[in-house]
């Protein structure tokens, strides 16, 4: 349905690597969950994305 209505689907709660296979099979790119990262203070996710463009920068 959100295919045909246009819209993006976040899948909330995926802790399972299983859990985001399913859901890439099924057309699900957008996810979240503890598989990636617990809760954490905004600050802390900011320096980890900085941290993760700088490697890829590097790649």
């Amino acid at each position: 349905m959100a295919r045909a209505l246009h819209l993006h689907v976040v899948a909330e709660g995926v802790e399972r690597a299983e859990q985001r296979t399913l859901l890439e099979g099924l057309g699900i790119s957008l996810v979240q969950g503890f598989l990636f990262s617990r809760p954490a203070p905004a600050a802390a996710i900011e320096a980890l994305l900085a941290r993760d463009a700088r490697s890829l920068a590097a790649a």
